[in-house]
């Protein structure tokens, strides 16, 4: 890899989140959501699963690196 993870995945993030943005949006002016209730419920799982995916890819670096600490050893 020619650029540090932390680079990639940031631009990544960069590039997916308008269209996570986008569809958010649509599902929220569709009309699915039709009671106070199911509106907190979306962005209670639509915003915390955003962050949890973003940071689970430091999670997986950071144990990736590990590994290869440990069987170069």
């Amino acid at each position: 890899m020619n650029q540090s993870f932390t680079k990639l995945w940031n631009i990544t993030f960069l590039v997916v989140a308008p269209i996570w943005g986008l569809f958010v949006w649509m599902i929220w002016t569709s009309g699915q959501l039709k009671t106070p209730q199911h509106e907190i419920l979306f962005f209670g799982v639509v915003i915390p699963g955003f962050i949890l995916i973003y940071l689970s890819g430091f999670v997986i670096a950071k144990r990736h690196a590990i590994r290869q600490q440990s069987s170069s050893t």
